[in-house]
């Protein structure tokens, strides 16, 4: 499909009808994915798709802790989230029904093929992910492209030790994020809600609008 549509219509899918996703349409978006940008080219990106019922449900159940607690969160003010009452109810939703979306990709990196450089400036370090999330993008645009819906979600990774050992994932592999995949019980966005360029992008000084 062309670029464009499918940047814009890229969403997070909630609800996913149980049809798997064949083999042959998984290659063809990890083998598209593996193109995006990587620093110095160290390509520390590893996935597992997880379709085994079992280890679904065990995903699902150490997924549930910490969605409720950010779920409480927002619903007392503490956590700021720019959106509406219904994709907050999505996403539960989504929450208690992971285990049924017809597979998790596990996004994994090589923790010595990261190279990040803002970790000693006294704030929460996110450069190392410059090697991870945008081939992690190209993966979801690449399934988008097939008709197949993705859900990033980072919140599992406060799991992370119980995730590798579930996965039997070695020491110095770390997880980035995780992606549920498969195709959408409603469609994909025709608009999806996002604030315009004009409130976003600056001219050589922050606050200085580019686009009036």
């Amino acid at each position: 499909m062309e670029l464009t549509e499918a940047m814009r219509t890229t969403g997070t899918c909630r609800y996913f009808t149980p049809d798997p996703v064949p083999d042959e349409v998984l290659h063809r978006a990890f083998d598209a994915a593996r193109f995006g940008p990587q620093g110095g080219n160290r390509q520390p990106l590893r996935w597992i798709v997880v379709r085994d019922p079992e280890r679904k449900r065990a995903l699902a159940e150490l997924y549930l802790p910490p969605w409720k607690a950010y779920l409480s969160g927002v619903g007392i003010g503490d956590v700021r989230v720019g959106t509406v009452p219904k994709t907050v109810a999505d996403a539960d939703h989504f929450a208690e029904h992971l285990a049924d979306a017809p597979a998790i990709v596990v996004v994994c990196a090589e923790l010595d093929g990261l190279h990040p450089t803002d970790h000693e400036l006294g704030r929460l370090s996110v450069v190392g992910g410059a090697s991870i999330y945008p081939v992690m993008q190209n993966l979801c645009l690449a399934l988008r492209d097939q008709g197949v819906a993705s859900a990033v979600t980072t919140l599992l990774c406060h799991a992370e030790p119980e995730v590798r050992k579930l996965l039997e994932i070695p020491e110095g592999i770390i997880t980035a994020a995780h992606v549920a995949i498969g195709y959408p019980a409603k469609g994909f966005p025709r608009k999806l809600s996002r604030e315009p360029v004009e409130e976003t992008v600056f001219a050589d000084t922050y606050g200085s609008r580019l686009f009036a």
